[in-house]
């Protein structure tokens, strides 16, 4: 496995586990439609929080969270559109959270930012 795919999946974990300490019930993770994925589907409540996670060793060059772009936003338009309609469910938002760090370094920074909003074009 690439050491990109190694870290973005220890980056996934390490959301899943902060995830899970704030009270949140994991449903599913790595969700695929089609070539699409969904990295966590959680629930929070009554809500279903589709959570985008974007792993970084550090933020030197861009934000992580900048790294939902145009491109990627469509995508996560759609899985989501997918498991909505496919599950029937009526309160959802989209988070993202960002995990900046490498197992190595110790405890990573986390920003969890809810509700992210998607551009519109």
């Amino acid at each position: 496995m690439a050491i990109h795919n190694e870290l973005g999946r220890w980056g996934e974990s390490i959301a899943a586990e902060y995830l899970e300490r704030k009270g949140y019930a994991i449903v599913e993770r790595d969700w695929h439609s089609g070539h699409r994925d969904i990295d966590i589907i959680a629930r929070d409540g009554m809500e279903t929080v589709f959570v985008e996670v974007k792993t970084r060793r550090n933020d030197n060059f861009i934000e992580p969270e900048m790294a939902v772009d145009w491109k990627k936003q469509q995508s996560l338009r759609l899985s989501i559109n997918h498991y909505v309609k496919w599950n029937r469910v009526v309160r959802f938002r989209l988070d993202v959270i960002t995990v900046t760090g490498t197992p190595e370094q110790g405890a990573p920074l986390i920003n969890h930012i809810q509700d992210f909003q998607l551009a519109m074009r």
